[in-house]
């Protein structure tokens, strides 16, 4: 296939664009800096301009947006929040009107969204059916689903994979963890009773490329693996992955001083989200549970260094 992805070079896009490579799919990467006269595939896009170089696409089966600031990169000013929001509704919205004109279309496409989309609902069930949530990152989730609009009315197929925590070492949440916790520092974040959704990188690579070739997957999906566990038995399951104890606990009262609606949101919030659609299409988690998943993730790190 020749799939379309934005965000390539982020820690998603890197994994995906390997992992479509290595199967033989010709990869188009959007770019934001004009791409070289003699690089391959990379074709430029600058979403707050509203400009996306369509004449050097050719023609595109399936795309992928990734691109978005992340929403753990600083504490939530106003203006940290306008970039988070209009980073996701208007790049969504470019990708999506322009496959909508593309002719002929690509038959998917693949824009993620976040488990965040539920808000703080403590033990209460959530599938892909459950309401939005209260709150900042609820807002931002709808509307950066409700953007890809233009595409779903072109008669695209959209999926929206709602992320959980996504475990790798090379980056994100799990990156920033481990520095604590190899220090004897880790600790569970306030009461450590919250649900914490969570997912290996592999399997966010493999449920994407389910996604593209699976034609019953369309709206939201709960990308999250069915071992769900709570703030401490993660902090908990870490901590004996690193052979480190992990005794301590970070009052939420401190953490919301440190960090604002960043930690109620992300750190305090619970979200106890269930993948039912991903199950009821047959998708087969290559780490269904914790301990699985963080000695695979902490083993390639080993291995890579």
């Amino acid at each position: 296939m020749r799939i379309l992805v934005t965000g390539s070079s982020g820690m998603v896009g890197t994994a995906l664009v390997r992992s479509c490579t290595a199967s033989g799919d010709d990869v188009v990467r959007l770019v934001r800096e004009r791409p070289r006269p003699d690089a391959k595939n990379e074709v430029y896009w600058s979403p707050s301009e509203g400009e996306i170089d369509v004449a050097s696409l050719g023609h595109i089966d399936a795309a992928v947006h990734l691109a978005g600031a992340s929403i753990a990169g600083g504490r939530w000013t106003r203006s940290r929040k306008a970039l988070i929001r209009n980073s996701r509704v208007n790049g969504t919205r470019l990708i999506s009107q322009t496959l909508a004109n593309m002719d002929p279309r690509p038959g998917v496409l693949v824009s993620p969204s976040a488990a965040e989309y539920y808000g703080d609902r403590g033990n209460e069930p959530l599938t892909e059916e459950s309401e939005r949530g209260e709150g900042f990152l609820p807002e931002v989730a709808e509307l950066w689903e409700t953007s890809a609009q233009p595409a779903r009315d072109a008669g695209i197929r959209v999926v929206h994979t709602r992320f959980g925590l996504i475990l790798d070492s090379s980056g994100g949440a799990l990156a920033k963890m481990q520095l604590p916790f190899k220090t004897g520092l880790g600790a569970k974040m306030g009461g450590g009773r919250q649900w914490w959704p969570w997912i290996a990188l592999d399997d966010v690579v493999g449920v994407i490329r389910f996604a593209i070739t699976n034609g019953s997957l369309e709206g939201p999906v709960n990308t999250v693996a069915p071992g769900l566990v709570r703030n401490a038995q993660f902090t908990e399951a870490l901590a004996r992955a690193l052979s480190r104890p992990a005794f301590l606990s970070a009052p939420g009262f401190v953490l919301k001083l440190a960090m604002g609606q960043m930690a109620e949101e992300i750190l305090l919030s619970s979200q106890r989200v269930l993948p039912d659609k991903l199950e009821e299409a047959g998708y087969e988690f290559l780490y269904p549970q914790l301990d699985a998943a963080l000695e695979h993730v902490l083993r390639r790190r080993d291995e890579d260094a």
